[in-house]
Parts: C-alpha cells; sequence; structure tokens
C-alpha cells in the first residue's frame, strides 16, 4: 500500500504541476498580467508548489525531516541534475540581464539556511522573516527593469478551461503531496531507513518534477534565461517561500543529520554561482560532471541508512 500511494503521489504531483502551471497562466493571461509577472510568480514558483504541500504536509504529520530534507534535496536536485539534463540537451547560456540580483539572492537565501541550521531550527518569527524576504524579493524584482520578461510557452485556454486546469491542477498537487508523504513515511518506518534520507531523495525528486519538465523544454526550443530563471527562482522560492510557510504553522527542528546535506546544498549553489560568471554558461561537459557529482551524492546517502 505503502508503494502504491508513493507511485500514485509521484504521478499527480506531475499532471497536477503542469495542469497548475498551465491554469494559473491562462488565467493571468485572460486578466492581462504581464509576462513578467507570470515568470516571476505563476511559472518559476508554481513548479515548486508540490515542494509547498509536501512540506506542509509533511511537517502537520509530525515529519519535519521530510519537510526539511525535501526543500534542501529539491535545491540540490534543480542545479545538479535538473539543470545538468537541460545543459545536456542544449548548453544554458547566462546571458540574462539579472543575473547578479537571481546569483544574490539565491545564494543568501541558501548562506541563510545554514546559519539557521548552525542554530537548530526554523522558528515561527523566522518563518515571518523568511515571508518577509520573500516579498522584498518579489517587489525588487517587478520594479527591476533589468529582469527579462520572458515568457513560457505554454498554451493560452479560454478562461473557463483555464480556471479548470488550475483547480484540477490544485487538487491534484495537494492530494499527490499527501500521498507521497504518507507513502513515503511508511516505507521509512518499515524498513528503518530515516526520514531525512526519504525527504533527500524519493520526495525531493518527486516534488522538481514540474522543475525537471519546465527547465528540460525551454532548453529544447533554446530559452536559456527560462531554464535558468527557472532552476534559480525556484532555489529562492524553495527556502524563503516553502520554509517560511511551514514554520508559521509547525517548528522546524533541524537535525544535526541533516547539516552535511546542507552544507552539500551551500557548495552547489556556490559552485553553480562561480560556473555561470566564469563561464556564463553552463556547458554539456559541465552538466555530465554535475551528473557524475549526483550520482556520487546519491551512492552517499544510501551509505547513512
Amino acid at each position: 500500500m505503502n508503494l502504491i500511494l508513493v507511485a500514485f503521489g509521484l504521478v499527480a504531483l506531475l499532471v497536477g504541476g503542469d495542469l497548475l502551471v498551465r491554469g494559473a497562466v491562462g488565467v493571468a493571461r485572460r486578466f492581462g498580467v504581464s509576462p513578467l509577472v507570470i515568470g516571476l510568480t505563476l511559472v518559476g514558483f508554481g513548479t515548486s508548489a508540490p515542494e509547498l504541500v509536501t512540506s506542509l504536509s509533511a511537517a502537520l504529520a509530525g515529519a519535519p525531516a521530510i519537510a526539511l530534507g525535501n526543500v534542501v534535496g529539491s535545491n540540490i536536485a534543480n542545479i545538479l541534475l535538473i539543470l545538468a539534463l537541460a545543459a545536456l540537451i542544449r548548453p544554458v547560456s547566462a546571458q540574462m540581464a539579472g543575473l547578479p540580483r537571481e546569483a544574490a539572492w539565491v545564494g543568501g537565501s541558501a548562506l541563510g539556511l545554514a546559519v539557521l541550521a548552525v542554530a537548530g531550527q526554523i522558528s515561527f518569527v523566522a518563518g515571518i522573516g523568511h515571508l518577509a524576504l520573500l516579498g522584498v524579493y518579489l517587489w525588487g524584482a517587478f520594479r527591476s527593469s533589468a529582469v527579462p520578461a520572458h515568457d513560457v510557452d505554454i498554451p493560452t485556454d479560454p478562461l473557463p478551461k483555464a480556471a479548470m486546469f488550475l483547480v484540477v491542477g490544485l487538487a491534484l498537487t495537494i492530494g499527490g503531496a499527501i500521498a507521497l508523504v504518507d507513502g513515503a513515511t511508511g516505507i521509512a518506518r518499515a524498513y528503518g531507513v530515516p526520514e531525512a534520507v526519504i525527504g533527500l531523495t524519493l520526495v525531493a525528486v518527486g516534488t522538481s518534477l514540474p522543475e525537471l519538465a519546465t527547465t528540460v523544454m525551454a532548453a529544447r526550443r533554446g530559452q536559456s534565461d527560462v531554464a535558468l530563471g527557472n532552476i534559480l527562482g525556484s532555489g529562492i522560492f524553495n527556502i524563503l517561500g516553502i520554509l517560511g510557510t511551514t514554520a508559521l504553522f509547525a517548528k522546524l527542528p533541524i537535525e544535526s543529520s541533516l547539516l552535511p546535506d546542507i552544507g552539500v546544498m551551500l557548495a552547489t549553489t556556490a559552485v553553480l554561482i562561480g560556473l555561470l560568471f566564469w563561464r556564463r554558461a553552463i556547458s554539456r561537459v559541465s552538466g555530465l560532471v554535475f551528473l557524475l557529482l549526483y550520482a556520487v551524492y546519491m551512492a552517499w546517502l544510501s551509505q547513512t541508512f
């Protein structure tokens, strides 16, 4: 039954995430919302909706390690797995005008989480601070003319159809997240696998499927800014938005076993930022190296239980 729940949850998250983004974009377009706002919020953050619902469900279900592991593991997978696959399809150029600003925010968010990890928990007050910083980020992004107003090639549906996609996508995302958390928690407890490891691997990769679909689609069409912007935007939202929101409803103690993984996330983010400014692109060779590093990381995790 746990395996069935996990399988259903992964499929529901993939389908629901796609419908949620498509429906949200369709509704926004019909109401005249600009492509910039759509790209920064509904596409970049919309693909992180599964992580939000999954982390919140896990925390409320008494499994904060899955919630934290999901965010940390998703940020690692976004760079070493998803961006790597996109680069193998077509090198990802880093010529976006707003790159310094986006890089500063994604790096600062990762560093802030590392500081909280040393403190031992993400409190209610810290959650409010996270959401306040997210508000500052969005306000600055909307005001900055340096941020490119790229749009993602998502079909423009009639308003009733877009609204239906939005509602069905949200329902599937919520239902899939609950099923995935229940199934993953059951597997962890049945086989003695730490919940943090399940969150870092199965749950993290599963909830990152919308980012995978969007980023690979953008790479195939040569939209490097969309592919890279989706990864950077998701990284910012995962930490500031997801952990901030989750901390409002449940305390998030950070287990010492997660500290090495947070270190990996911080190092991975630093390498990505350095590569973007040094080479101004993620080449196929870099993508292959990222994939190998992710395989090493997965092998290392398998030795922790």
